[in-house]
């Protein structure tokens, strides 16, 4: 939490994943790494959706409204989670991704450096170089999320309110 106070960044203890599990590795280390990101876009999807079902019951009071606020704002914030997580840069789940489609050759390369990445990124975000790039990002995808807002929206009017 200091983290997140002083330097506008913080971070989750890493799940130590033993690949060497999977049949195959880099394909079940992908998979285990995109389960974090997705699971962060079905949970804003979740919120969006009942953002949209519960605005026509609630808006009407403040704390109704400020309801609807913290709806929206953890639907935004876990899309955010999401596309920082897609990062190529390790140790974050992008890298994982982006490592388990490149050839074996390549992989033991990058993997070499991924001690490293943990420090770029740290540089990236202190600087705020990535502000802009991920905030237009999510910007992006969330207005294109909407639409689950307004079809619930509409599907509790038609429901109750006809």
């Amino acid at each position: 939490m200091l983290m997140m106070v002083v330097f506008r960044f913080g971070w989750a203890k890493p799940v130590p994943v033993n690949m060497y599990r999977f049949k195959d590795p880099k394909r079940g280390m992908a998979v285990t790494a995109l389960a974090g990101p997705v699971s962060n876009i079905l949970i804003s999807l979740v919120f969006l959706f009942l953002y949209g079902a519960l605005y026509l019951p609630l808006q009407s009071s403040s704390f109704g409204m400020y309801l609807l606020e913290m709806l929206q704002i953890t639907a935004y914030l876990s899309l955010s989670f999401a596309v920082f997580n897609f990062l190529p840069i390790p140790p974050l789940d992008g890298s994982k991704v982006l490592f388990s489609v490149v050839s074996d050759e390549t992989y033991m390369k990058l993997m070499r450096y991924e001690r490293y990445g943990s420090i770029a990124l740290l540089l990236l975000v202190s600087t705020g170089i990535l502000g802009r790039p991920l905030s237009s990002a999510v910007h992006f995808l969330y207005a294109h999320m909407i639409p689950v807002a307004q079809w619930s929206l509409k599907g509790v009017y038609s429901l109750f309110y006809q």
